[in-house]
């Protein structure tokens, strides 16, 4: 725990204001894969990740996915779950919850002043000052623990073995979802090394569950897990049958679990949903039981917003975070099940740092027309960089100025039965979510 110091003025608490306007500040201090800040910091606290139990989740597509219906399913089976997250979608707070409630703005001013005191003895010391996802990670482990979490259900950063969260050390299951090339400059030029890196979860004792991957990657994992001792459980979408998709809902068999149905929307949740079965069938040997009834009610209540979600019926308007290739191939996928021979319209958004010429490719064989919107940040692109881009792929793209100018194009150009599309990074989809329900905000969208 940290020492309460005499001094009244250091010891107050900032408000929220002065709360964001902290968080902002720390986008100096980037991004730095390793643990030894993390130890710092978590030294600092009272290393409070080490009276906490995990669920841990690494993979490039489908981490909030597999977390929120695990973690629905814990919840209403009466554990005090803990959710980690990143990125979010509409609020910050939304990266740290307890069974499914945001961090309120209190908590959050408290703890994060916590932080910054820390920070600054860290600093004092001679020591470097810890990254944003180091102190938000840290800030969620001290919240976890004070509030007498259950268990927390958490996903990577980015990587595993040089991620801050894999700083815990009490792991139940790690999860392994969908690997495919992302953050190349960070984690690998190839499978074989990303899923390596990715593998550095595994942990002793522990329970490893994956969703079946590409042959070099399902390599990589189970000869880590070989060499851990630690039992490998393989979830195989290809064993889910009986699948049916609509109104929102999608059903089907997976074993001898007949018509499981959940509110996510996409070819490409079914993988999430089984893989979510076998992390719940190894929680249960860890001692966090659920009952069938507990399950299947958790799967039906788990929404995850911006994944596939359905904004408006008529025109259909689809939000979807495909932001990188993998993600891209997941939503063509999904467009060609659900929408062949349609009329659709893209809104899209890309991070500079991202694979903008393999998105397209993926994706843009599929629209009529496609409107770029700008992303914000130090990694953000000009929607006009972007439809440049778009340009070597197809011949009708228009560039502009903001989300919510984009979605009111797309609704004029739209008749009833056309499909709207936006998709690419989460950082704009919170805005862009807003400003459809915003349009009409009597009707309300059932998902």
């Amino acid at each position: 725990m940290i020492e309460e110091k005499e001094d009244k003025k250091e010891n107050k608490v900032m408000s929220y204001q002065e709360t964001m306007e902290y968080v902002d500040s720390l986008q100096v201090y980037g991004s730095v894969p390793g643990l030894t800040n993390i130890r710092n910091l978590c030294e600092k606290l009272g290393n409070p990740q080490k009276d906490l139990k995990f669920v841990h989740i690494a993979g490039t597509n489908g981490k909030g996915s597999v977390l929120c219906l695990v973690s629905e399913v814990l919840k209403e089976a009466g554990y005090v779950t803990g959710r980690y997250v990143s990125p979010t979608i509409f609020d910050y707070r939304e990266r740290i919850q307890i069974n499914g409630r945001m961090i309120t703005k209190k908590d959050l001013c408290i703890y994060m002043t916590r932080m910054k005191e820390v920070c600054l003895q860290l600093t004092e010391e001679g020591k470097a000052h810890p990254t944003p996802f180091e102190i938000e990670t840290a800030l969620a482990f001290l919240y976890f623990k004070e509030k007498n979490c259950d268990i927390v259900v958490l996903e990577t950063g980015m990587g595993g073995e040089l991620d801050a969260t894999n700083i815990i050390e009490n792991t139940l299951v790690s999860v392994f979802v969908s690997i495919s090339l992302d953050h190349m400059k960070f984690l690998g030029n190839t499978l074989k090394e990303i899923a390596a890196v990715k593998s550095g979860i595994i942990k002793k004792g522990c329970i490893a569950v994956t969703v079946r991957q590409v042959p070099e990657v399902m390599e990589v994992l189970e000869d880590k897990c070989r060499k851990m001792g630690v039992q490998l459980t393989v979830a195989d979408p290809e064993k889910a049958t009986g699948i049916v998709s609509r109104a929102g809902k999608q059903k089907f068999t997976y074993g001898s679990r007949k018509e499981v149905t959940i509110s996510l929307m996409g070819k490409y949740q079914i993988d999430n949903a089984v893989t979510a079965l076998e992390t719940l069938d190894a929680l249960s040997g860890k001692g966090f039981a659920v009952s069938e009834k507990v399950l299947y009610l958790g799967f039906l209540k788990a929404v995850w917003p911006g994944r596939f979600e359905l904004l408006s019926k008529k025109p259909v308007f689809i939000a979807d975070g495909a932001h990188n290739r993998d993600g891209a191939k997941r939503l063509a996928d999904s467009v060609r099940f659900y929408f062949t021979n349609k009329r659709i319209i893209y809104i899209m958004g890309i991070l500079r740092d991202k694979e903008q010429e393999e998105i397209i490719r993926q994706t843009c064989p599929f629209a009529e027309q496609i409107l770029t919107v700008p992303t914000s940040g130090s990694r953000g692109l000009s929607s006009y960089k972007l439809a440049c881009e778009v340009k070597k792929f197809h011949s009708s793209v228009t560039a502009l100025d903001s989300v919510e100018e984009a979605v009111e194009l797309s609704f004029l150009m739209a008749d009833k039965d056309t499909v709207i599309i936006a998709f690419g990074s989460l950082s704009y989809l919170g805005k862009l979510i807003t400003a459809v329900r915003n349009r009409d905000k009597k009707k309300e969208v059932k998902i």
